[in-house]
């Protein structure tokens, strides 16, 4: 059964692939859809057996490579951590491909689509079941692979390509900190399987490693690698441009890919590493102070953004970077409880936009929207709905663990915890009035589009429909049924697969907080509601004359540019990286070096000697004679050499005996003549 949770997917993909053109549209789309609902019926199976009964399933299927002490085999590794996240990456797929059968139906390439997305879902389940970090490092590229297929369906689409392109090159990047990381371990611990590393871990705290004449701890060295391909994966700060850009993709693929799989692998990446990063105690503090001002600044980015896809987008940004602070601050099971409350109502309000989007001729910009609100109730309602979650409305499920993300951050009484603290509650301010501003603009303030596209709204079909439906109740209710599960005081529903040490446990200090401490975060989130309508319904011209004077210009520019790291990153590393590329990479070495030494160089001496050769050839008798000898001489010679270096290896064999060695010879000798009659 467990293994079928991970083949599933992987047949959907060869099945559309492959004989999509035989299967047609509808037969690819109900093969991979089947799939991945099984997938999700087998994982909520395990879910029940792994998590409640604790009995985590471990096997070994096949021997992979052996390498000298290197052994990598492929092993599946079912805890209650992974079987959590296959419940929710199949159910989050299974209603994705659901719901791209009428998003998707008027594209002639929906097979391949289709593939595609039951691909990316094998992958995911791939890394979050390895039970060593080569098979877990097997997924981590898969996803890139196919968030790159995916971002560029629409391959015709010259955005597209550049989307794509952007998020394998800065993916690129955090996947080498993760080869380094992976290395560093194997050269440390002998392996690279889980069970084996995270049992040595405590024996070699004191350990370093010499790096460029510094002596660095070893498993700080391992965390920072290994926390580097986390900050690509899940677009943290520094690395986190090519999350909007990535919403150049069919919004399925936002809804897959950005809210319940690849961009929530680095969370679950340092969640399964938690035994190497508690022995870390200024590596933790680093994620903690990456991951707030990750909330702080994306948040605030999402404040003036005009593109529906990308206002919600960089929420995503923002609310993992949640996610990555409670793991810095030693809460992995609080930031795993908000990844998968996050997935529910992420997944719904992606979903969501692409129903408005649909409706509205594919126009994606909020300020040509607009009195919607009567046009697609049902899209309205659900939106509003994945908006409450987000902003932490109570009693929703981003209520119970956004604030409580906030609440462990704020008892653990140290300078980066409160700054987390305090980051985070603004964080969640500004979430809650882009949240309102989206909506307002989008449902709720007068038309100010093309009338002939407005007059024209209506509400999508009983596919898309019922998809939003179904992830409502998620984005409801479920943060209530799980918190006690997840997070609550006694449980050990995590068990081994999360390791805390007793020291950076602060869980149970949360519950006695001040209540002025506890609510202020839900007083910023209804006070930036409050705000939101304030300014939009009778002050908007307040925003128009607050955006013209120069601070408010300047501000609005700074934020409207997304802080500018893609104008520094072109400017100041993309052109030195093009120019180094040209003329010393491709010039110097690949033109240079390589082709005097390669094909170049091999056709010129080739060609120069058969010149050469070609000289010799006089047609005079005396040349050719003159030829002769000096080959002859140079053969003579030759032999002369191999002779007396032979001669002279006889001798030095025959002085390396003793006189007693010499006369046991000789007489052996004379025993063979006589009976041989030699």
């Amino acid at each position: 059964m467990y293994l079928l949770i991970i083949l599933l997917p992987f047949f959907g993909f060869c099945s559309a692939g492959l004989f999509g053109r035989y299967l047609g549209f509808y037969g690819s789309s109900i093969i991979t859809t089947m799939c991945t609902f099984l997938s999700f019926l087998f994982s909520f199976v395990g879910f029940c057996e792994v998590g409640f009964l604790n009995c985590s399933v471990y096997f070994k299927l096949i021997g992979w490579f052996e390498c000298g002490t290197l052994n990598v085999d492929w092993g599946f590794l079912f805890d209650s951590l992974s079987i959590t996240l296959c419940c929710i990456i199949t159910f989050v797929s299974t209603l994705v491909h659901f719901y791209s059968i009428e998003y998707m139906a008027q594209d002639p390439h929906l097979s391949r689509f289709m593939s595609y997305l039951s691909f990316f879902t094998f992958f995911m389940l791939v890394l979050v079941t390895a039970d060593n970090f080569v098979q877990m490092f097997v997924g981590w590229e898969g996803v890139g692979l196919c968030s790159y297929l995916l971002i560029n369906f629409w391959f015709s689409r010259v955005q597209a390509n550049k989307a794509a392109i952007k998020a394998m090159i800065l993916n690129r990047i955090g996947d080498f900190g993760i080869v380094l990381g992976i290395l560093v371990v194997f050269l440390t611990f002998k392996s690279v399987d889980y069970a084996i590393v995270f049992a040595l871990v405590p024996f070699f705290v004191t350990k370093t490693i010499l790096i460029f004449n510094i002596n660095y701890s070893v498993l700080f060295v391992i965390g920072i690698f290994l926390f580097i391909g986390a900050v690509g994966k899940s677009a943290q700060l520094g690395l986190h441009t090519w999350l909007p850009d990535a919403m150049e993709a069919p919004t399925p693929v936002s809804a897959l890919i950005h809210a319940a799989t690849m961009v929530t692998a680095g969370v679950f990446l340092i969640s399964r590493s938690s035994p190497i990063f508690e022995f870390v105690g200024s590596l933790l503090e680093i994620i903690a102070f990456i991951g707030s001002i990750t909330a702080f600044f994306a948040a605030s980015i999402g404040l003036v953004q005009n593109d529906l896809k990308k206002v919600i987008a960089y929420s995503t940004c923002s609310q993992l970077g949640y996610m990555i602070f409670a793991c810095g601050l030693s809460n992995y099971s609080v930031g795993i409880f908000h990844l998968a409350n996050h997935a529910f109502f992420k997944a719904l309000l992606f979903l969501g936009a692409g129903s408005v989007i649909h409706s509205v001729s594919d126009e994606q910009d909020i300020r040509k929207m607009g009195g919607l609100k009567q046009l697609i109730p049902f899209t309205y309602s659900m939106m509003v709905v994945g908006s409450l979650a987000l902003v932490g409305f109570p009693f929703l499920a981003g209520f119970y663990s956004k604030d409580l993300i906030l609440e462990v951050a704020y008892v653990k009484y140290t300078s980066i915890s409160h700054f987390s603290y305090y980051l985070g509650s603004i964080g969640a301010f500004l979430t809650s009035f882009y949240s309102t501003r989206l909506i307002y603009l989008t449902f709720i303030s007068k038309p100010n589009g093309n009338k002939s596209v407005i007059i024209f709204a209506y509400d999508s079909s009983y596919k898309i429909c019922l998809t939003l439906f179904f992830l409502a109740f998620p984005s409801l209710f479920i943060g209530f049924f799980i918190k006690e599960i997840f997070v609550g005081l006694g449980s050990d529903f995590w068990g081994n697969a999360i390791f805390i040490k007793p020291e950076n446990m602060n869980f149970f200090d949360a519950e006695l907080i001040d209540n002025e401490v506890k609510i202020f975060p839900v007083q910023m989130s209804f006070f930036g509601i409050f705000l939101a309508f304030f300014f939009y319904i009778n002050n908007s011209k307040f925003l128009f004359l607050l955006k013209k004077n120069s601070f408010g210009l300047k501000a609005y520019n700074f934020l409207n540019k997304k802080l500018f790291f893609d104008k520094l990153y072109q400017e100041f590393i993309s052109q030195y990286v093009f120019i180094f590329g040209y003329s010393t990479s491709y010039k110097l070495v690949d033109r240079g070096i390589f082709e005097v030494m390669g094909p170049y160089g091999l056709n010129y001496i080739i060609s120069k000697t058969g010149s050469d050769l070609q000289k010799l050839q006089s047609g005079y008798l005396y040349h050719y004679t003159f030829i002769f000898l000096v080959i002859i001489s140079l053969i003579l010679i030759f032999e002369h050499i191999v002779l007396l270096e032979s001669i002279n290896s006889i001798l030095d064999i025959f002085y390396s005996f003793s006189d007693d060695e010499i006369f046991s010879i000789f007489f052996i000798s004379l025993f063979f003549i006589k009976f041989f009659k030699i």
